[in-house]
């Protein structure tokens, strides 16, 4: 036998049902996760910020059914901490924000600026005398 400790299997959730808003109950059972620990992931994660009505009562979007189900695999499946998790979240919106870089134009080479003053020198130069003759 290894030391190494098996890797949990991944949890069979069920689909998510087409709805605009989900309780704290029903994201519960559609995660594998219990209410408290929902909770606290809201803490944890600012991307998870479920709408509160009614007596402060939790309401989830589908989008949010769908981090906190990455988040569970995160950290449940793959062995992240928090804080691993968190960073992993985070950098699919510096992933995004690189892969937008890519399509920009690389930028423009470095200018010599004596070298462009020089020349703005001689254009000055030439405008002063190619005047000074017009007006004989």
């Amino acid at each position: 036998m290894s030391d190494r400790p098996n890797k949990p299997e991944p949890v069979v959730l069920p689909p998510i049902p087409a709805k605009r808003y989900f309780t704290i109950g029903e994201v519960s059972d559609l995660c594998g996760v219990k209410p408290h620990v929902l909770r606290y992931w809201e803490q944890e994660f600012t991307q998870l910020k479920p709408v509160k009505r009614r007596g402060n009562r939790r309401y989830y979007q589908h989008h949010e059914v769908l981090l906190i189900r990455r988040i569970r695999e995160l950290l449940y499946e793959q062995g992240f901490t928090i804080s691993g998790a968190r960073n992993r979240l985070d950098g699919r919106v510096h992933e995004l924000a690189s892969a937008h870089e890519a399509e920009l134009p690389p930028p423009a080479p470095a200018v010599d600026i004596e070298a462009v003053r020089a020349e703005l020198l001689d254009i000055l130069a030439f405008l002063k005398h190619g005047s000074s003759a017009s007006a004989a």
